[in-house]
């Protein structure tokens, strides 16, 4: 490898570990509630690690604990799992054009070790530059790592964190994600997108049961988003005729 690439691709990934450590430091207290909880339905210690190596989405794993029983419900579980993350398909769809040019084992990689603030990171990094792969394991990795080892320090520590709202962590996840939202202001297309994605999602977070709203609001934010921003585009571009 030649030494300018290698000091490129060293860039990058130092790029995206710096740009994932507020994530990284986020979500230790929800690691070591996950992990307690698995450990009040008996997990082991080696089991969690598994799983939050296996599954590395936290809000399925949280689901799937809160409906765990033994004999284990398999398909529920799956069931709930799967429209969680149903999400994935609309951010894969929007990352997908900007990863193209990894090769086919690292989309997979890539691809693998996406959640939400994989995905928002390197959504808002897009806009400033090509993503590279160097950068994106950057975000992930760490992210990855800090998951899987606080879920297994929870469950060796028992019920230790039962409730991160007393030491204000349940606001951890809300500031970072309005943050990153800031940096992916990309106009009013963009404003339009999160106003008819945060009211579609509350809509049906009040009026259905279970995680549709996720879906929902994802969903409602690309449409609007698609309807709208060619009509905007045209008008600002009419404008400076």
């Amino acid at each position: 490898m030649q030494p300018d690439r290698r000091t490129h691709l060293q860039t990058e990934f130092r790029d995206g570990v710096i740009a994932v450590v507020p994530a990284c430091v986020a979500v230790v207290p929800f690691a070591l509630l996950l992990g307690a909880l698995a450990h009040q339905k008996g997990l082991s210690v080696p089991e969690v690690v598994l799983m939050s190596g296996l599954v590395f989405a936290g809000a399925s794993q949280f689901v799937a604990l809160d409906i765990w029983a033994d004999p284990a419900p398999w398909l529920m579980v799956a069931v709930s799992a799967l429209m969680i993350n149903s999400r994935h398909l609309l951010m894969g769809a929007s990352i997908a054009p900007k990863i193209a040019h990894f090769r086919s084992g690292a989309s997979y990689l890539a691809l693998f070790l996406m959640a939400d603030e994989v995905w928002a990171l390197c959504e808002r990094r897009s806009g400033e530059r090509p993503i590279a792969f160097a950068y994106w394991l950057g975000v992930a990795v760490p992210l990855y790592l800090n998951w899987v080892g606080w879920t297994g320090l929870g469950a060796a520590l028992g019920a230790v964190f039962t409730d991160p709202a007393a030491f204000g962590f349940d606001f951890a996840f809300t500031a970072m994600f309005l943050t990153i939202i800031v940096g992916l202001w990309r106009g009013p297309s963009t404003g339009i997108a999160i106003a008819a994605s945060a009211a579609t999602a509350s809509l049906v977070y009040l009026t259905v049961d279970g995680p549709w709203y996720i879906a929902a609001g994802g969903i409602a934010g690309a449409l609007a988003g698609a309807l709208f921003s060619p009509r905007i585009a045209m008008a600002a571009a009419e404008a400076g005729e």
